[in-house]
Formats: structure tokens, C-alpha cells, sequence
């Protein structure tokens, strides 16, 4: 039998909708007042991600000093036939890129330490939890609780019992069920949509 191996690129890119680069370019300097502020404007992603046949989840990763906007995420998982392409990867690979850095974690030794802090939609799946502690995301807020995802058929993978805690042990701060009501209608919405509940 004959090895005809797949042609390999040297790079892997993703693209954004042009509404996400829009909105996110509306945001300008504007600082984000609180959790609230900071989900609904996550939810309206989300929104927007559901009328343009994308998946129900949005993410955006924040400055903690100032509260701007540094980058954003919508799930792309089906658009880019890319199953690790979550709202959050999206978010923290794109800050990481504006920021130039591989780490949104401050720099060691810094007498007012700074950092980053990643807003989703909803409570981050197994893939999506390991990925925080490693980008260097000191706080992490959430919407929807992962049993909300699960309600409407979404696999959210092994996630170890108390995660909260043991990302409070890495010193990563997490605060939940910030617009819970509104994040939970948020994936019901998707669902009544009849929206592809592509990992069940």
C-alpha cells in the first residue's frame, strides 16, 4: 500500500467573524465597570455568534488594572472544523498575540503585580480549565454553570471535583454565576434554535 502522507503547513490560523473585529474595535479604551458589565457584553457576543450559525459560547479576556478589553472569542469549533477552537482558546490565543507574550501572567517580581483575567459565557469545560492556569490568567469569571451546558446535551469532559479551589490554590481567583439567568437563557436560546449540539 502506497504512504501518501497529508500535506503539513507550518502555520495554523483561525479567523474571527468580521462583527466580532467590529465590535471589539467599538469597544475603543471604554473600561468595564464590573462582572456585569464585563458578561453582558460577552453575552451580546454570544448573541451574535448564534445568529451567525456559531455555537452558544463567548469569552473575552480583560486588563485587571484598567478593565479594557484586550481581546475576544466566540466558539469556532464547526466554522473552522477545529474541535479545540472553544471561546476561551480563541480569547486567550488572541491576547497572547496582541500582547506579544506565550504568558498573560505578570511579570515575576513586580512591586504592583498586573494580569489578565478571562469573562466566558460559561464555566469552562475540561480542555478550557486546563488551559487557564497555563496561559496565566489570574482571575476567571463565569455565567452559565457547567450543569447548564450539560442541560441542553453539551459534553463538558472530566472536570476534577472543587476545580474552583484548586485554581484558588494557584492563586487564580474565579467568581461565578455573574448573569447566570441571562447566560443559562443564552444557551436555551441556541437550543430552541435547534442549534448543533456537536460534541453530545
Amino acid at each position: 500500500m502506497e504512504n501518501n502522507p497529508l500535506p503539513m503547513t507550518a502555520d495554523f490560523c483561525f479567523t474571527l467573524p468580521a462583527w466580532v473585529q467590529q465590535l471589539t474595535a467599538d469597544t475603543g479604551r471604554r473600561k468595564f465597570l464590573g462582572d456585569e458589565e464585563k458578561m453582558e457584553w460577552v453575552l451580546e457576543l454570544g448573541r451574535y455568534n448564534i445568529e451567525d450559525g456559531g455555537g452558544p459560547f463567548a469569552a473575552a479576556v480583560f486588563s485587571l488594572d484598567h478593565g479594557t478589553l484586550v481581546a475576544a472569542g466566540v466558539n469556532r469549533v464547526m466554522a473552522s472544523n477545529c474541535s479545540v477552537l472553544h471561546a476561551e482558546i480563541c480569547a486567550i490565543m488572541l491576547a497572547q498575540q496582541q500582547l506579544g507574550s506565550y504568558t498573560l501572567a505578570p511579570e515575576p517580581g513586580e512591586e504592583s503585580p498586573k494580569g489578565y483575567e478571562l469573562v466566558t459565557s460559561t464555566e469552562p469545560c475540561a480542555m478550557c480549565l486546563g488551559a487557564i492556569p497555563w496561559a496565566g490568567i489570574k482571575r476567571l469569571v463565569c455565567g452559565a454553570r457547567d450543569a447548564d451546558a450539560r442541560a441542553i446535551g453539551f459534553d463538558e469532559g472530566d472536570k476534577p471535583e472543587r476545580w474552583t479551589e484548586k485554581l484558588e490554590q494557584r492563586s487564580i481567583a474565579v467568581q461565578c454565576d455573574v448573569c447566570r439567568i441571562e447566560a443559562t437563557a443564552l444557551l436555551k436560546e441556541y437550543l430552541n434554535s435547534n442549534g448543533k449540539i456537536y460534541n453530545g
